[in-house]
């Protein structure tokens, strides 16, 4: 019969020890986790966005016409045929101003008119392209977090954040190689030619204000928040989960067995098991133990329990996968 010294011993041999490849696995788990939990207000605002943008659109078209008449535009591409640029000035744009008259009063009390002004665009820039393709972007592994990652400080910018902007700039299209696939479309380029509207005048968008009631304006300054706020939502997600991950890697550098990972994510509730780590292959300190690390990674949003049972659902899912 085994002795009790002997069983312990076996059982000690058993426990997985933690390299960095299979923290790197862990974590990554716990991130998916806590990312689940959020994302779903990045989705939101996009697709409040995509709502707005089309009525955008329609309404955008009757102000361009109101003021520039489809029979002006054909009026002066018929003179631009005649006379070259002597007849005039067209220009294709989705870039537009609108605004209306309003009163104001100096630092005197005197009153002025002034304009109250909105610009509008129906191409994309590059902060919102980073959140609106953010899901595609890390499937394809790359990191459209990085902006994010310095925290408005450009001191903090190494290789590694140059490496990242020039593969997002690559996929979203504000950069090209002569070597690419030109017959792709890629969403830069997909954005620009979504929607455009003749106008008569030059390229330079701010040279055509479009007069609009204050109903109008305040649609159009609701648009432009809706595209505000799916920025937003990127960087509350980068925030939200970077917060989370700091703690977690301390108490991941700590642990020295998976079973003390394991015991941490049944109290946080992360789906985790042996079979999640790959075959290849620092004592654990107390403030990091299970029960401390997962009071620290608390929410003090209380899930509801359907919440709880659709983030067991999908992580237990992804480990099945």
């Amino acid at each position: 019969m085994q002795t009790n010294t002997e069983r312990g011993k076996m059982t000690k041999e058993k426990r997985i020890t933690l390299n960095a490849e299979k923290r790197k696995v862990i974590a990554d788990q716990f991130q998916s986790f806590y990312e689940d939990k959020v994302k779903d207000k990045l989705v939101y605002a996009k697709e409040t966005y995509n709502a707005v943008r089309e009525k955008a659109k329609e309404i955008i078209n009757e102000v361009v016409r109101y003021h520039q008449p489809q029979e002006d535009v054909d009026t002066i591409r018929k003179m631009i045929s005649k006379y070259s640029g002597s007849g005039g000035e067209l220009y294709e744009d989705n870039c537009f101003y609108v605004q209306r008259p309003i009163t104001k009063v100096d630092d005197e009390g005197k009153e002025y008119q002034a304009n109250d002004e909105v610009h509008i665009r129906f191409n994309m820039g590059r902060k919102f392209a980073r959140a609106y393709y953010r899901d595609e972007m890390k499937a394809k592994g790359l990191n459209p977090d990085y902006y994010w990652s310095i925290e408005n400080d450009y001191s903090k910018r190494n290789p590694k954040y140059y490496n990242d902007e020039s593969a997002v700039n690559t996929y979203l299209g504000f950069s090209n190689s002569s070597n690419e696939d030109q017959s792709i479309q890629k969403p830069v380029q997909k954005w620009e030619n979504d929607f455009k509207l003749w106008t008569i005048g030059s390229s330079y968008c701010h040279s055509r204000q479009f007069k609009v009631d204050e109903k109008t304006l305040e649609f159009f300054r609701m648009y432009v928040a809706s595209a505000e706020e799916v920025v937003k939502q990127h960087e509350h997600i980068y925030s939200y989960v970077e917060n989370k991950m700091k703690t977690l890697r301390l108490g991941l550098k700590s642990y020295r067995y998976f079973d003390q990972a394991k015991e941490l994510a049944d109290k946080v509730g992360v789906v985790l098991n042996e079979s999640m780590l790959n075959e290849s292959s620092s004592m654990a300190l107390s403030i990091y133990s299970p029960d401390n690390l997962a009071s620290l990674l608390e929410d003090k949003e209380v899930l509801t329990r359907e919440q709880k049972i659709a983030i067991a659902r999908k992580q237990m899912q992804q480990s099945v996968n």
